[in-house]
């Protein structure tokens, strides 16, 4: 997504700040800003800070916690992947979650985890990310989450 990676630290949190306004507003918005503002929409405890641009901007993480943006972003990488099948097998991946539980926000937070653990380790180790470890992560992650719905099923 080269909109994002043109832009700085403050401009990309405006720019979350600023879908919200305008999804909140019932303005018209971007196929990209209606992408953000569903994510913040799924995500109601972003949300007041997304109602203050300026803090929004300024807003930086304690130790330990979450980090808002990183992890919208995460849920943004997600969907662009998902649309092209990027990489290749991603969607099957994808579905195989899906068909385990209803509730497709659920599927992207599977999938985030496998890429935040792709990406860190790309970084700790100074290379470039490894699609077909990514999906290693992401089916490994699916099959996990998988065998715990069967489990948490099982025990209802």
């Amino acid at each position: 997504m080269n909109l994002f990676a043109s832009q700085s630290r403050e401009q990309l949190r405006g720019a979350y700040a600023e879908a919200w306004r305008k999804h909140r507003e019932g303005l018209p918005v971007s196929p990209l800003e209606a992408m953000i503002a569903d994510v913040i929409e799924r995500h109601p405890e972003y949300q007041a800070l997304l109602m203050n641009a300026a803090a929004a901007v300024s807003h930086d993480a304690a130790p330990g916690q979450e980090n808002p943006f990183l992890h919208m972003g995460l849920h943004i990488a997600i969907r662009e992947q998902l649309a092209i099948d990027r990489p290749p097998g991603v969607c099957a991946v994808a579905k195989t979650l899906q068909a385990g539980s209803s509730d497709p926000h659920h599927a992207e937070h599977v999938l985030m985890e496998a890429l935040a653990e792709t990406l860190f380790s790309a970084q700790r180790s100074g290379r470039a990310p490894d699609e077909q470890e990514y999906l290693a992560l992401a089916r490994k992650h699916a099959s996990a989450a998988s065998s715990r719905a069967r489990s948490k099923h099982r025990g209802s």
